[in-house]
């Protein structure tokens, strides 16, 4: 991933907009909170790692004026008022909101998953997105629209053994955005969720279940086309595309960002 240092603001295709990205500390929330500023954005980074939030965002001075980071806890309905009052106090209102947090077990029979493992996955995959429409809409209706992103999984498309109840949760995530875009097209409130294939070898004993060698790596990536994994900027470009007026007429869409895994054997 590009250093911060590198990030430069300008008059790109989301100037003026104000986007909240929750789990923006690492991984696919850091790249889609740099993309935005990149392209003009103002961005309320949120994430329940306070220490994180510090390193990624104190060390580049773009993000002094286009960047207020907040620690939340997405899984709190008062969390995400706080939220949106950051927003509103800072940048003067919300545009796009990108419901990137998301959390995982160990890839594990079914029978061995921990109720304590499915309420915190439900929690903070879903729920979560259930708190943040009452506090959202309002703010997004204020500017008469705007675009919801959530983050889902390809496992929401082509569920597999041992990620059952986490492939479950991103299912919900994705039949959820199809309904909130049904719901909130009269508001011109666009709802879309983007399906990435897992990124990063450090995930990868995690989602796959067996350990990282470039052996079981090349077992994997035999059913993805393009063959590799996700890279974070790959869901940072299609999520601007989709936050901005280019995507002005795409919504309820589930949108597959996987080197082709969905189509695979």
């Amino acid at each position: 991933m590009s250093g911060l240092h590198e990030v430069q603001t300008g008059h790109g295709r989301l100037a003026g907009k104000v986007a909240i990205v929750t789990g923006a500390a690492s991984g696919f929330g850091l790249a889609i909170t740099q993309k935005f500023v990149s392209e003009g954005a103002k961005v309320v980074a949120s994430d329940i790692n306070a220490d994180g939030l510090e390193k990624a965002f104190s060390s580049a001075a773009t993000y002094a004026t286009n960047v207020a980071t907040i620690s939340a806890n997405v899984t709190v309905a008062s969390d995400w008022d706080k939220m949106v009052e950051t927003a509103v106090s800072k940048f003067g209102g919300l545009d796009i909101v990108v419901n990137n947090a998301g959390t995982s077990y160990k890839n594990k029979p079914t029978q061995e998953v921990t109720e304590a493992e499915f309420d915190r996955v439900m929690a903070v995959n879903v729920k979560s997105i259930f708190h943040s429409v009452p506090a959202v809409v309002p703010a997004l209706k204020n500017r008469g629209g705007g675009s919801i992103i959530n983050i889902a999984s390809i496992g929401a498309m082509r569920p597999r053994p041992g990620l059952v109840w986490y492939n479950a949760s991103k299912g919900a995530v994705a039949n959820a955005s199809k309904g909130l875009a049904a719901e909130f097209g009269k508001d011109q409130i666009r709802v879309n969720a983007i399906c990435p294939l897992l990124s990063g070898t450090g995930l990868f004993e995690m989602f796959v279940g067996v350990p990282y060698t470039d052996e079981n790596m090349k077992k994997f990536l035999f059913n993805v086309p393009l063959g590799r994994l996700t890279d974070p900027h790959d869901v940072a470009n299609i999520t601007s595309f989709l936050a901005s007026d280019e995507g002005r007429f795409i919504t309820g869409v589930n949108l597959e960002v996987d080197g082709g895994r969905a189509v695979g054997a």
